[in-house]
C-alpha cells in the first residue's frame, strides 16, 4: 500500500521552498542594487583628466537646435586649463539655422583659446556642415555623407483638404503679412516674396563662412552650395573637408600638428551626463520602446527656417 507524506511533511517541505526562493530573491535584489550604485558612480563621476591634462569630445548628435546650457559648456571648456584640445564628434542631418549659428560661433571663440577639430561620422549635413566648418580641422570617413549646403523654409497648402472636409478658415492681422503665408493657402505673391528674402539673407551668410573657413573663392563656395550632399572622399577633393578619417587620425593630428601631449584621455564633455534618476525612467523607456520594435525617439519637428538635409524635401 502506497504511503503518502503526512501533513507536516508537507507544510515543511513548502517552507522549505519558501525559504530558499526567498533567499535567491534576496541575492537578486543585493545584485541589483549593487549594479545601480555602480552605475550612478560611473555616470556622476568626475572626468580623469590626467596629470598632463585631457582632450574633450563634444557630441553633435541628431537635430541641431540653439542650447543654452550647451553655450555653458563651451564657456566652461574655454575656461579650463586642463583641456588642451577639443574634438566634436558629429552625427546630425542639421537642424535651425539659428541652431548652427550658435554651435558655430561657440566653435570659432573656443578655437581661439585651444586647437579644434571635426570628426564627421555617418552624417555632417547643412547646420551640422556649418558645425564643423567651426573647428580648425575636418575630417570624415570616405563614406560619410557632407554637405547640403543651403537654407530652406517649406510650407504646407492643406486648402483642398479643409475645402473638402468642410473647415473654412478666417482672421484679423495687424498687417498684409502677419501670419503668412497661411496653411490653406498656396505659397505666392508678397509672403513667397518676404520668405524669400528670408531664405536669402541667411543663405547668403552661410556661403561667406563656407568660403572664408574653406579657404574657397565665393563663386566655388556658391557652386558646392546648391543643397547637394557628397560622400567624405568628394568632400575632400572639394575641399570641403581637410582629411579622411575618424577620432584616432584627429587625435594623431592634434599631436602632430597642435603639439598636444601623446596619450591623454579623452572625456566627453557633451552631452552632460543625467542629473538625478531620470535615466532610469528613459532605460526603461528605451527598453520598452525595444520591445514594441520601436527605436529612436521618433522625429523632431521644426517650424520655421531651416538648414536640415533631409531625404526626399531637400530642395
Amino acid at each position: 500500500m502506497t504511503q503518502f507524506p503526512s501533513s507536516d511533511a508537507h507544510e515543511a517541505l513548502a517552507a522549505d521552498r519558501f525559504r530558499r526562493s526567498r533567499g535567491r530573491w534576496r541575492i537578486f535584489a543585493l545584485v541589483l542594487a549593487v549594479a545601480v550604485v555602480l552605475a550612478l558612480l560611473g555616470r556622476f563621476a568626475l572626468p580623469d583628466k590626467g596629470a598632463n591634462g585631457a582632450i574633450a569630445r563634444i557630441t553633435i548628435d541628431g537635430t541641431i537646435s540653439t542650447n543654452a546650457a550647451r553655450q555653458k559648456m563651451f564657456e566652461g571648456l574655454i575656461e579650463d586649463d586642463s583641456v588642451k584640445a577639443v574634438i566634436v564628434a558629429i552625427n546630425s542631418p542639421g537642424g535651425t539655422t539659428a541652431g548652427g549659428e550658435e554651435l558655430y560661433e561657440s566653435l570659432r571663440r573656443l578655437s581661439a583659446e585651444k586647437p579644434t577639430v571635426s570628426v564627421i561620422n555617418e552624417l555632417g549635413a547643412s547646420a551640422a556642415y556649418m558645425t564643423a566648418i567651426g573647428t580648425d580641422y575636418i575630417f570624415a570617413r570616405r563614406l560619410s555623407i557632407v554637405g547640403s549646403i543651403g537654407v530652406l523654409y517649406q510650407h504646407v497648402n492643406a486648402g483642398k483638404l479643409l475645402d473638402t472636409i468642410g473647415i473654412g478658415l478666417d482672421k484679423i492681422a495687424s498687417g498684409p503679412l502677419k501670419a503668412e503665408p497661411d496653411f490653406n493657402e498656396p505659397l505666392e505673391g508678397a509672403p513667397r516674396a518676404s520668405l524669400t528674402q528670408l531664405v536669402e539673407d541667411s543663405f547668403a551668410w552661410f556661403v561667406d563662412i563656407v568660403a572664408e573657413r574653406r579657404g574657397l573663392a565665393r563663386p566655388a563656395a556658391l557652386a558646392l552650395s546648391d543643397g547637394r550632399i557628397v560622400t567624405g572622399r568628394v568632400a575632400l577633393d572639394a575641399g570641403l573637408i581637410d582629411a579622411l578619417g575618424g577620432e584616432v587620425e584627429a587625435i594623431a593630428w592634434l599631436e602632430s600638428e597642435k603639439g598636444i601631449a601623446e596619450d591623454l584621455p579623452v572625456y566627453a564633455a557633451w552631452p552632460l551626463p543625467d542629473e538625478g534618476f531620470g535615466w532610469i525612467g528613459r532605460l526603461l523607456g528605451s527598453s520598452a520602446r525595444t520591445a514594441l520594435g520601436i527605436s529612436g525617439e521618433g522625429p523632431v519637428m521644426l517650424d520655421g527656417l531651416v538648414s536640415l538635409w533631409q531625404v526626399g524635401t531637400n530642395p
